[in-house]
């Protein structure tokens, strides 16, 4: 009868021969052996992780996850005896990444856990580090959409992304669709809103030619677009009601007509919806179909608002800065990025985007300082309490500049420099720039 140790030994050698990163480890945190392909991706050339503690090596602790803060799926797999998974951020080579673990327990002939593998797989679709283009995060709401979304990816369930305006619904869609097997096909985006019905209908399915007037050819649908890939219907809680049945049954069947058309076309496709509104509430108005809802509500999806995503707010902007300054490298000084920290931001990362383009055009010498924020953010009297001396002077030639150079109203003026109307003109009259 083989051995517990015989029997470890054993998979650690089957493990070997794996493409997928694994490791082998006791009930002490200890890692008893990695694969080569661990090896390759988790580790640096000369590093010898066999005999270290897991999380040492994965997270630079000096404790175990869950004494740190973590869920700790050894922890779990200990008590059920049961496998666990769970969205980590490891320490890797290329610096901090979102690894997606699964642990198994191995059990010997008394039910005891004597052994674990863990099976480390990177998830691509998201950055822990700042990064000039997709989702970026690291914080714990953060990471438990992201997970979410690596539960749902492989599937074809549907997906409904709920958050306010400006959290990154799109992002979320294209993260989900290329790490879903359907990824070599299009990602084909429907915004649903201020579509009247007919528009609405003629975009999504298409039209023959002479449909109606106007229609001097004939129109693919985006839904015959999306045929081997994802259909992501943006703001579906803005589809008009007497639409909202043809669009189930498309849903449901993948069947539908073109406008002015007799022939019944099939698209194969996924379903992943957004909304910032309440849909429940909807149903229960009678606004928004229940049986459309229950469609598309398989596997709904919180996007936190960036006021539960605090310790985000320094890599945002440090990659929405490198999206928007290219080469010209921008950075925010510690006592703005308080002052960011501490402000509620109701329009989200959308919101922040828009406020570090404003506060770029102020900055002096790649810093962007409190006196760049626009007193929303400082608060009236903050922004009253700042050195004034050598920031007016910049003030009024960044004023003057823009002044020169920006193409449209005074209303839109302010709005391109997170300004209100009323401060802008203020601050024209006192420089004598009216």
């Amino acid at each position: 009868m083989p051995t517990a140790a015989g029997s470890v030994q054993a998979l650690i050698s089957y493990l070997e021969h794996d493409a997928t990163p694994m490791i082998v480890l006791d009930v002490e945190y200890n890692i008893l052996a990695a694969n080569t392909a661990y090896q390759r991706q988790f580790a640096t050339p000369r590093q010898q992780v066999q005999g270290q503690k897991c999380f040492r090596v994965s997270h630079q602790y000096s404790v175990p996850c869950d004494q740190a803060g973590e869920h700790c799926p050894m922890k779990q797999a200990l008590a059920t005896r049961a496998p666990d998974r769970v969205l980590h951020i490891h320490h890797t080579p290329r610096g901090p990444e979102h690894v997606d673990v699964e642990l198994r327990p191995i059990l010997d002939e008394g039910g005891q856990v004597i052994a674990y593998v863990e099976r480390l797989s990177r998830v691509v679709t998201a950055s822990a580090q700042p990064r000039e283009s997709g989702l970026v995060g690291r914080s714990e709401s953060f990471n438990a959409a992201l997970s979410a979304l690596q539960r749902a990816a492989p599937s074809q369930i549907p997906v409904l992304l709920q958050g306010e305006s400006g959290t990154g619904k799109e992002l979320f869609a294209r993260a989900l669709h290329t790490a879903s097997p359907r990824a070599g096909g299009p990602l084909v985006v429907v915004d649903c809103t201020g579509l009247s019905e007919t528009l609405f209908e003629s975009e999504l399915f298409g039209h023959e030619r002479g449909a109606f007037t106007g229609a001097m050819q004939r129109k693919i649908g985006l839904a015959e677009t999306a045929h081997g890939g994802t259909l992501f219907l943006d703001e579906i809680g803005d589809v008009p009601l007497p639409m909202q049945v043809k669009l189930l049954r498309l849903i449901e069947s993948g069947t539908f007509r073109r406008v002015g058309g007799v022939d019944t076309l099939h698209a194969d496709f996924r379903i992943v919806a957004a909304t910032h509104k309440p849909l429940k509430r909807m149903v229960e108005d009678g606004t928004f179909r229940q049986d459309l809802y229950y469609r598309i509500s398989a596997f709904p999806v919180h996007l936190p608002p960036l006021r539960e995503r605090v310790d985000d707010i320094a890599l945002l902007a440090d990659s929405l800065l490198q999206r928007m300054a290219g080469n010209d490298r921008l950075r925010v000084d510690d006592e703005a990025l308080a002052a960011l920290k501490r402000y509620a931001f109701p329009g989200n990362v959308r919101e922040l985007r828009n406020l570090l383009e404003r506060a770029r055009l102020f900055a002096d010498e790649g810093v962007i300082r409190l006196r760049d924020l626009p007193e929303d953010v400082l608060g009236t009297q903050a922004a009253a309490a700042l050195p004034r001396a050598k920031g007016q002077d910049a003030d009024k030639a960044r004023l003057s500049h823009a002044l020169a150079t920006f193409q449209g109203t005074r209303e839109e003026l302010a709005r391109h420099l997170g300004l209100s109307e009323r401060t802008l003109y203020r601050r024209l009259k006192d420089y004598g720039l009216e």
